[in-house]
């Protein structure tokens, strides 16, 4: 997956690994010139060409030092630039995933792979054009001009290296399949976090934060146990390397004294050797560094490439006449069952960002254009999973889902929802201007932004803000109350003169009065808007043309409310206890 990206920066990756190994070749010339000097050049006694030669040893630095730093930039560059393509691409891949893909990864763990994974993988790339290019060449290249200069020190090198190479390829892969648990257990410290915060007030208001800090504390100290774990194995070579370095310096000090003495060898090439011992140890340091990157990378890249990979599970099937229906109906279920599946990990996490476990069973319905439908029951009896359905959000599991006498299935998806016009209670109030959090980046002209908010009864409160529709709503609208949010969600929904309107459970916030003034605002004012409204309030569907009672997935009441008030047993009990209270 990582070379996939390299792949169309071939060109850059080329001349910054050129120049690297240039450079890196220069800095192996450096202590050989030093060498020279001191048993060539000193003893012949002339100032003139000890001056020369230091020049040249200076001049060889600075390119040394000038090839480092063009290569090191390009390949922070070449990084950062596909870094920046992952994490494009991972998100695109994101908003194409369906509600059943998304349940299945978790949304932790898709921000997890979005941020920390693709990080892993952009500092792997840099090192690889740097560290992977500068440390061979000084290992290879250190072991063999050592060579040339006096075998038997460079026994000690030849002993020594490779015994390093396999302490660190061992130690890389033991630690590939460490970082990809650590990054799991990531992902969970990541959801308990994201949970709590987003429920802080239910957390509070329930006196639960002790249960919330042993659940953060449990899944806190699993990842810093397997973090733990694996700095453990990628800190063994640090210090075998040292060991090593210190060993072999006092090795070469001891032997070359001994061979300078016999005459055996001059003092420029103990001098030079001790330069090539340390610099071919400190490459064995950078290519463990390399192959730590290396483990966290392979984990991270194989994570993004899950996601990446992913095939579409939704596909645009064609239009035939069994995917038709000539009935009127501009919605239709047909016999419709569907389960929201409960796996992906740890904890599911759905499309809406709540666990869903509750099917549909057997579910028809059929709704004509300018007509309202409302949809109520107890909390999961499948309300919100017609809307998915209808929006195909999900697939359903048998029956058929009809838009405008079509299978949804035979729409491009944005052909779908571009018919829809959506508001939930929990949708997301970005933190932009309120005007922006109404169009929502849709060719929508600020005279239908005012008139959906006007419709929406959200008018008045924004008048009242600083900068009225230019007024900044803060992350999650923190900054406006419950009943505000509801009013700029509906407003946007009506923004661009939806067919289909979907308010589910959008007015739970709203007095009675808002409520009604809402409804009587969108009926008079949005011409023929056929209309699903999903209420646990049995007020908002009163004058409802049809109205569905669902109980554990299944339609226990069907018809208008007259009908139900007279057929359905749980439908007057709902409106006679609430009616009771209102009364």
């Amino acid at each position: 997956m990582i070379f996939r990206y390299m792949r169309e920066r071939l060109g850059r990756i080329c001349v910054s690994m050129s120049v690297k190994t240039v450079a890196s070749l220069g800095e192996l010339m450096i202590p050989y010139i030093l060498q020279h000097m001191i048993d060539e050049v000193v003893p012949l006694g002339e100032a003139g060409l000890v001056v020369l030669w230091g020049q040249l040893m200076v001049a060889a630095a600075l390119a040394v030092r000038q090839g480092n730093v063009f290569a090191n930039r390009t390949a922070v560059a070449v990084a950062r630039d596909c870094a920046e393509h992952i994490r494009q691409d991972l998100f695109v891949q994101t908003t194409r995933l369906s509600g059943g893909q998304i349940d299945r990864f978790g949304l932790p763990s898709l921000i997890s792979r979005m941020t920390s994974d693709s990080y892993n993988v952009q500092t792997f790339i840099r090192a690889m054009q740097t560290l992977g290019v500068r440390a061979p060449i000084l290992l290879v290249g250190g072991i063999a001009v050592t060579l040339t200069m006096d075998a038997a020190l460079a026994s000690i090198l030849c002993v020594m290296a490779p015994v390093l190479i396999c302490v660190v390829i061992f130690v890389s892969w033991r630690g590939i399949p460490l970082y990809d648990l650590v990054q799991r257990r990531l992902d969970t410290v990541v959801r308990v976090m994201r949970e709590n915060i987003s429920g802080i007030r239910v957390v509070k208001a329930l006196s639960k934060e002790d249960y919330e800090k042993r659940r953060f504390h449990q899944a806190n100290e699993n990842l810093t146990r397997d973090d733990l774990k694996a700095g453990v194995i990628m800190a063994i070579p640090g210090p075998t390397v040292q060991l090593c370095l210190n060993v072999g310096l006092v090795l070469v000090v001891l032997l070359g004294a001994q061979r300078v003495n016999a005459g055996q060898t001059k003092p420029g090439v103990i001098l030079a050797f001790l330069t090539y011992f340390t610099m071919i140890l400190q490459s064995v340091m950078g290519l463990n560094r390399v192959f730590i990157m290396l483990s966290k990378a392979s984990a991270s890249a194989r994570r993004i490439g899950e996601v990446i990979d992913t095939v579409n599970d939704q596909p645009v099937l064609p239009l035939t006449e069994e995917r038709r229906r000539d009935n009127g109906a501009v919605l239709e279920f047909d016999h419709v069952s569907f389960t929201h599946a409960a796996g992906g990990g740890e904890r599911a996490e759905s499309f809406a960002g709540g666990r869903r476990e509750k099917s549909l069973d057997d579910v028809s319905f059929r709704l004509e254009w300018g007509q309202t439908m409302g949809l109520i029951g107890a909390t999961g009896a499948g309300k919100t999973t017609i809307v998915d359905l209808l929006m195909r959000f999900y697939d359903a599991d048998q029956g058929g889902v009809y838009v405008d006498g079509r299978d949804v299935r035979t729409y491009d998806k944005d052909e779908l929802r571009r018919r829809f016009g959506v508001a939930m209670q929990n949708d997301m109030i970005f933190a932009d201007t309120l005007e922006e959090n109404i169009s929502m980046g849709r060719p929508v002209n600020a005279a239908a932004v005012r008139q959906a908010a006007e419709a929406a009864m959200a008018a008045g409160f924004i008048a009242e803000k600083p900068g009225e529709y230019q007024y900044r709503a803060d992350i999650r609208g923190a900054n406006l109350s419950g009943g505000q949010k509801q009013r700029l969600l509906i407003a946007r929904a009506l923004a661009a003169r939806p067919e289909i309107l979907i308010l589910d459970d959008a007015t739970s916030a709203l007095d009675y009065r808002t409520d009604a003034a809402v409804r009587r605002n969108i009926r008079e004012g949005c011409g023929q808007v056929t209309s699903v409204i999903v209420a646990q309030r049995i007020s908002s569907i009163l004058s409802a043309d049809l109205i569905l009672v669902l109980e554990e997935g299944r339609v226990i009441g069907q018809g208008t409310h007259q009908e139900l008030l007279k057929t359905c047993p749980v439908y007057l009990d709902i409106y006679q206890s609430q009616m009771g209270e209102l009364a």
